[in-house]
This record gives C-alpha cells, structure tokens and sequence, in this order.
C-alpha cells in the first residue's frame, strides 16, 4: 500500500514518492474551467487547503506527469505553463516585524524560482506589484497568484489586537496590489480558516467569488463517505467504520458529510486508537475569553440557527463567537433553509464525538479548573437509570469550582450558569445533546439522549417562583417524545444561589 501523506503539503513530492492521494483534480479543473479570476475558499485548519493549492500550483506548471490516472490527465492542456507566484504566512507571525520578514522572504522566494529580479524590496505593495508585472513580461503568460492561510496574521493574534490590527493593515496594502494587477493574473486562488469582511482586508477587490458555501466545491477538501469506503478501506481493516464516522465525520460544507484528513491519517497510523488527533493542535483560548465575556450560554451550540451574514464575514472590531466557533471547525452546517422571507438560515452542530468531547472537556479544564474523571459518573448514572448517582456526582461538581468563578459577578443568580455548566460536563462526555429544545409550549433546557433513554431537563433558581419539574409537566414538554419507544425521565434542578449548589432535585419517569 502507499504512505501515508502525513504532514505532506507538497503535491509534487507526495505524487512523486507515492504517497496515497485523494482525488481533487476534478474539483480543480472545474473551478480553473467556471470563468472568474479570483477565489477565495475558507476551511478549518489542517482541512487539506495548503495540499489543493500545491495541486494547483502543479497544474498551472504543466507538471502532466504528476497527474497520470487522475481526472484531470487527459482534459488539461499540458502544453502551456503559467509562473506563479506562492505566498504563505507559516511560522511565527506574533509581531509586526515578523510579519514583514516573511512576507519579504516569501517574495525573494518567488523571485529566485521564477529568475525575475524586482528593484523594489522596501515597499511590500510594490515588490509584490513589480514581481507580477516582471514575470507576466518574462514568461510571456499572465501569471497565476495562490496565497495560502491569508487570515493567519491575524488569527494568532487575537489575543493581542493592536497587533492583529498592524498585522491587518499590512497585509491589506498586499492584497490590494491584486486589483490594479488584474491585467496581469490569469487565477487566483487565496485559502484561509476566517472570511474577514473585504471593507477590512480586500477592499477594491468586489471581484473575489468566495466558493467556500459552494455546494458543488462543498467537498474539495476533506474525505467523503464514499473515500473511507473505497480508496482508505485498506488501511482500514478491522475498523468498525459506523464507530469511525460517528468520531470523526461530521462536518459539512453543503454537499456531502466529510472527514477531516488529519485525523484519519492519524488513526490510521497510531494503530485505530480513537483520540482528539484534530483538536490537539490548536487550543481554543481565544474562545474560552470570549466565553467568559460575555457569559455565553453554552447549551445554545447544541442547536444554534444563525443567519447568513453572520457566516458570511468578520472583523477583529465586531467579533461573533458563533462565527469564530463555524469558521474555525467546532461547529459545522447541520442544514440549510430558506425562510419566508427568502433569507438563508444556517442550522449548526458539533460536527462529531471529537469535537464535543474535547472543546467541552477544555472548557471544563479553562473555566472551572477541573481536570478531574468525576465528569464520567454522569454518564455511568444516565445509561443505568441511577438518578440519586446524577445528583450525587453534579453536587460533587459544583462543589469543586473554584470561587474566583463568582467573583465580581452575579452569574451565580441566572439559570443559564448552571445549566452551561451541566451542558459542558455532559457534552464532554460525547453523548446526544440538544439545548433549548423547541416544543410547542416553549422550550426544553436540555434534552439527553442515552441508549433507549431521553431525559429532559429543567434548571431554576430559588430566585424564580415555579419549580423545575412542575413546569416540565406543565408545559408537557414530553409530549414531543412520546411517540417514540424510549424510557423519558423529568428532572427538575433547582439551585441554591448563595450556596451555589443543588438545593431541590426531582424526577419522574414518564415510559
């Protein structure tokens, strides 16, 4: 069997020393094929961008040995090469000065590859201008611009934002080289995790056709279904494969459910143990301080609608954490819909196990400083109808967050606080969550699915004059599952707010 492309970016050389590889040739001839000039495609990290923009590269070169038993072989003209010009912002981008290095060095790169000499090496705008202009005149064909993780400057610097705005205005004053550079650039192509509003970072550039919510490229990066079934399932021998999908499939991009390659890659090699590989290489800090701003309530990404411009765009001055939350790959499109009104409404989920168990288990770990295994008695006491065990193990937890969590605040007085709390816990765990789940008579705080089970769950205050459990039964919230054949419970959770802890917990068991 071939090698596993592990860390491999470069088309080139995984073609060349034989590398396993999935076909995206067809996805690239048909978007070189579609007419416009300029792209944009955004997709979480480690998706596969940097490995289509390197097949990219090799296509424009005429690189036709690369391509034999691909679908682009014979449908290519092979005879005509384009230069093209490859800017990525890798490595460490944490100041403004640092940025300009890359940026520097990446356009001497260019400049030695494609043998063009530029005169200008002080003004960034000018050298990136003068190189496309010198080698459309060298090669005697319109040049081919591919700029890899575009958004990365500003990204890692979220946590410093007066240096996420410099890293911004530089590499603005780049990208516009672009618009008045049209003459000279046969494609363009720029890959990134974020879609930063173009007011912000592409401004003049209103030809920029974003195909990244494009069902027909809804899958140019990532496995399929039909890929783990096909070409991977010789690695795969021995893997229970529904298991393997319920881990790592998920997200979706318009077309089909895809994997992310990172993690398949990974399995495969560390022998089918099932592990956070994806998540693991990036933590989400950025989004914990954002949690903890604005007192999110957590429940509400188990079931999350959002309109189109919120994933539309962004800006570092208005940051929407459910956008950051999509474009970064911790949540994905579940469904899309077209209101009354004709506007397009997104329906949003965690996208597999890996994700709800590891991004709740980190913001356990960030937020309520907890590291401990008593999260796992949750699950224990659901799957065996111990409801006394429930209550046991969420008074241990409430107990062990540490005070500072209520200092100069008052969450400890709103029903949301303790119900994102069990929502974590019980995310973490990997199990079926849905928050605010929609009835006729209102909503379900949270509603868990556990095996032949459902438990639906209300929390109040000993601020609020019902109690939990006669409001469940009152607004008949079982109702909407009743015709199932699954075991429902009502429980009730009242919490003590000066005590910050379980003060009443009722149940009942419905079916």
């Amino acid at each position: 069997m071939k090698k596993l492309p592990i860390g491999i970016q470069t088309f080139q050389r995984l073609r060349e020393e034989n590398y396993l590889y999935i076909d995206k040739t067809k996805e690239a001839y048909e978007l070189i094929d579609s007419g416009s000039v300029f792209y944009f495609l955004s997709r979480p990290r480690r998706f596969g961008k940097s490995l289509f923009l390197s097949t990219l590269q090799s296509i424009f070169e005429g690189k036709k040995e690369l391509f034999e038993d691909l679908y682009i072989y014979d449908k290519w003209d092979w005879d005509i090469s384009y230069p093209v010009i490859k800017i990525d912002f890798f490595g460490d981008l944490r100041s403004p000065e640092a940025l300009k290095r890359r940026v520097l060095k990446t356009l001497r790169s260019n400049q030695e590859r494609l043998e063009v000499v530029c005169d200008e090496m002080e003004d960034l705008g000018v050298c990136f201008q003068e190189l496309i202009e010198k080698a459309h005149k060298e090669y005697n064909q319109q040049v081919v611009v591919l700029i890899d993780e575009y958004d990365k400057v500003i990204l890692d610097n979220l946590d410093q934002m007066e240096v996420a705005r410099e890293n911004r205005e530089i590499i603005k004053g780049l990208y516009s080289v672009l618009k008045g550079s049209e003459e000279h650039i046969k494609f363009g192509f720029l890959t990134g995790v974020s879609k930063f509003s173009k007011a912000s970072i592409f401004s003049g550039l209103n030809m920029l056709q974003d195909i990244s919510l494009e069902a027909k490229y809804g899958n140019i990066c990532g496995y399929t279904q039909n890929d783990i079934e096909t070409t991977i399932l010789p690695y795969l021998d021995g893997v229970d494969l529904e298991k393997l999908k319920l881990w790592y499939n998920g997200y979706n991009f318009l077309k089909d459910s895809v994997y992310n390659p990172f993690d398949i890659l990974l399995f495969i090699q560390k022998d089918f143990l099932y592990k956070n590989y994806w998540f693991a290489t990036g933590t989400p800090t950025f989004l914990i301080k954002l949690i903890k701003q604005n007192n999110y309530f957590l429940p509400r990404l188990s079931n999350l609608t959002i309109g189109e411009e919120l994933l539309d765009s962004f800006d570092i001055d208005n940051i929407e954490l459910e956008v950051i939350l999509y474009q970064a790959g911790y949540l994905t499109i579940e469904s899309m819909e077209i209101d009354e009104d004709e506007d397009i409404i997104y329906h949003l989920k965690l996208p597999n196990k890996e994700v709800k168990s590891s991004l709740n288990q980190f913001i356990i770990s960030s937020m309520y400083d907890d590291k401990s295994m008593t999260r796992k008695g949750l699950s224990k006491a659901l799957r065996d109808e111990d409801l006394n065990s429930f209550k046991t193990t969420l008074e241990t937890i409430f107990s062990s967050i540490p005070y500072n969590n209520y200092s100069n605040n008052n969450i400890q007085d709103y029903e949301g606080f303790y119900a994102s709390i069990v929502y974590v816990y019980l995310q973490s765990l990997g199990l079926d969550i849905i928050g605010e789940d929609v009835t006729s008579k209102g909503r379900i705080d949270l509603t868990v699915n556990v095996e032949n089970k459902i438990y639906i769950i209300e929390f109040k205050t000993d601020r609020t004059d019902i109690d939990a459990l006669t409001q469940i039964k009152e607004k008949n919230y079982s109702k909407k599952y009743l015709n199932g054949d699954k075991i429902i419970y009502l429980v009730g959770i009242e919490f003590d707010t000066n005590e910050k802890n379980i003060s009443r917990f009722e149940w009942e068991k419905v079916k």
